[in-house]
Protein backbone atom coordinates (compact mmCIF):
# COMPACT_ATOMS: atom_id res chain seq x y z
CA UNK A 1 0.00 0.00 0.00
CA UNK A 2 0.96 3.70 -0.52
CA UNK A 3 -0.11 6.75 1.42
CA UNK A 4 -3.43 8.23 0.28
CA UNK A 5 -2.60 11.34 1.39
CA UNK A 6 -0.25 13.70 -0.66
CA UNK A 7 2.93 15.45 1.04
CA UNK A 8 2.16 18.41 -0.99
CA UNK A 9 -1.40 18.86 0.38
CA UNK A 10 -0.58 19.39 3.76
CA UNK A 11 0.69 22.32 5.61
CA UNK A 12 1.29 22.96 9.46
CA UNK A 13 -1.52 23.46 11.06
CA UNK A 14 -4.01 20.60 8.19
CA UNK A 15 -6.42 19.97 10.56
CA UNK A 16 -6.98 15.80 10.97
CA UNK A 17 -11.29 15.34 11.49
CA UNK A 18 -11.92 13.87 14.77
CA UNK A 19 -13.46 10.64 14.73
CA UNK A 20 -15.14 9.06 17.65
CA UNK A 21 -14.43 4.82 18.71
CA UNK A 22 -16.84 3.04 20.63
CA UNK A 23 -15.16 1.07 23.46
CA UNK A 24 -17.20 -1.42 25.59
CA UNK A 25 -16.10 -4.24 27.72
CA UNK A 26 -16.35 -6.82 24.92
CA UNK A 27 -13.34 -4.72 22.93
CA UNK A 28 -11.45 -5.04 26.26
CA UNK A 29 -12.21 -8.57 26.96
CA UNK A 30 -10.88 -9.52 22.94
CA UNK A 31 -7.85 -6.99 23.66
CA UNK A 32 -6.97 -8.97 26.47
CA UNK A 33 -7.31 -12.37 24.75
CA UNK A 34 -4.86 -10.88 21.60
CA UNK A 35 -2.59 -8.78 23.79
CA UNK A 36 -2.42 -12.00 27.51
CA UNK A 37 -3.24 -8.54 29.34
CA UNK A 38 -5.77 -9.90 31.42
CA UNK A 39 -5.16 -7.89 34.45
CA UNK A 40 -9.06 -7.81 35.69
CA UNK A 41 -8.97 -4.46 35.96
CA UNK A 42 -9.53 -4.46 32.39
CA UNK A 43 -13.19 -6.50 32.92
CA UNK A 44 -13.97 -6.86 36.56
CA UNK A 45 -15.78 -4.13 38.09
CA UNK A 46 -15.44 -5.00 41.95
CA UNK A 47 -12.11 -5.69 41.56
CA UNK A 48 -11.22 -2.47 39.74
CA UNK A 49 -13.73 -0.66 42.20
CA UNK A 50 -11.36 -2.15 45.17
CA UNK A 51 -7.95 -0.85 43.90
CA UNK A 52 -9.69 2.65 43.28
CA UNK A 53 -10.54 2.71 40.42
CA UNK A 54 -14.19 4.39 39.07
CA UNK A 55 -15.23 1.56 37.28
CA UNK A 56 -13.37 -0.91 34.55
CA UNK A 57 -10.73 0.87 32.69
CA UNK A 58 -9.66 0.39 29.21
CA UNK A 59 -6.30 -1.19 28.45
CA UNK A 60 -3.52 2.11 27.85
CA UNK A 61 -2.05 -0.05 24.87
CA UNK A 62 -5.89 -0.58 23.73
CA UNK A 63 -5.84 3.24 24.14
CA UNK A 64 -2.58 4.32 22.02
CA UNK A 65 -3.66 1.26 19.64
CA UNK A 66 -7.14 3.61 18.74
CA UNK A 67 -4.40 6.29 18.02
CA UNK A 68 -2.67 4.89 15.62
CA UNK A 69 -5.90 3.55 13.76
CA UNK A 70 -6.89 7.53 13.47
CA UNK A 71 -3.31 8.15 11.88
CA UNK A 72 -3.45 4.97 9.76
CA UNK A 73 -6.69 5.30 8.65
CA UNK A 74 -6.19 9.15 7.65
CA UNK A 75 -2.76 8.28 5.90
CA UNK A 76 -4.39 4.92 4.05
CA UNK A 77 -1.82 2.81 4.45
CA UNK A 78 -0.65 1.42 7.79
CA UNK A 79 2.91 1.59 6.29
CA UNK A 80 3.37 4.92 6.04
CA UNK A 81 3.34 5.42 10.37
CA UNK A 82 7.38 5.53 11.11
CA UNK A 83 7.07 6.32 14.64
CA UNK A 84 4.39 6.87 17.10
CA UNK A 85 4.47 7.45 21.04
CA UNK A 86 2.57 8.23 23.75
CA UNK A 87 2.23 9.23 27.14
CA UNK A 88 -0.87 7.90 29.35
CA UNK A 89 -2.44 11.00 31.10
CA UNK A 90 -5.86 9.48 32.23
CA UNK A 91 -7.61 5.91 31.95
CA UNK A 92 -10.72 5.53 29.31
CA UNK A 93 -13.69 4.63 32.01
CA UNK A 94 -15.40 2.10 30.96
CA UNK A 95 -19.02 1.41 31.98
CA UNK A 96 -20.91 -2.00 31.80
CA UNK A 97 -24.26 0.00 30.40
CA UNK A 98 -23.33 2.10 27.01
CA UNK A 99 -19.18 1.55 27.08
CA UNK A 100 -17.33 5.00 26.70
CA UNK A 101 -16.60 7.45 23.69
CA UNK A 102 -13.09 7.98 22.54
CA UNK A 103 -12.73 10.77 20.88
CA UNK A 104 -9.27 11.42 18.45
CA UNK A 105 -8.51 14.14 16.31
CA UNK A 106 -5.00 15.99 14.93
CA UNK A 107 -3.17 18.41 13.41
CA UNK A 108 0.04 18.27 11.10
CA UNK A 109 2.25 19.74 13.80
CA UNK A 110 5.77 19.56 11.50
CA UNK A 111 6.66 19.14 7.56
CA UNK A 112 9.86 16.94 7.71
CA UNK A 113 11.95 16.25 4.43
CA UNK A 114 11.59 12.61 2.27
CA UNK A 115 7.68 13.24 2.60
CA UNK A 116 7.58 13.28 5.96
CA UNK A 117 5.11 14.64 8.71
CA UNK A 118 4.71 14.59 12.50
CA UNK A 119 1.01 14.80 13.49
CA UNK A 120 0.23 15.59 17.07
CA UNK A 121 -3.05 14.00 18.22
CA UNK A 122 -5.59 14.66 20.65
CA UNK A 123 -7.17 11.83 22.83
CA UNK A 124 -10.68 12.16 25.21
CA UNK A 125 -13.28 10.36 26.75
CA UNK A 126 -15.46 11.83 28.89
CA UNK A 127 -14.28 15.46 28.49
CA UNK A 128 -10.62 14.28 29.81
CA UNK A 129 -7.46 14.20 27.74
CA UNK A 130 -6.45 10.38 28.14
CA UNK A 131 -3.12 10.44 26.02
CA UNK A 132 -0.32 13.16 26.25
CA UNK A 133 2.48 13.69 23.65
CA UNK A 134 0.46 11.70 21.32
CA UNK A 135 2.84 12.43 18.00
CA UNK A 136 3.67 10.49 14.90
CA UNK A 137 5.66 10.40 11.95
CA UNK A 138 4.15 9.70 8.43
CA UNK A 139 5.32 8.92 4.94
CA UNK A 140 2.90 10.81 2.80
CA UNK A 141 2.68 10.06 -0.63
Amino acid sequence: MTAQVKYDDVEVGTEIPAQSYQVDRMNLVMYAGASGDFNPIHWRESLAKAVGLPDVIAHGMYTMAQGGRFVTDWAGDPGAVLDYGVRFSAPVVVPDEGGATLEISGKVEEKLDDNRVVVALTARSAGQKVLTRAKAVVRLA
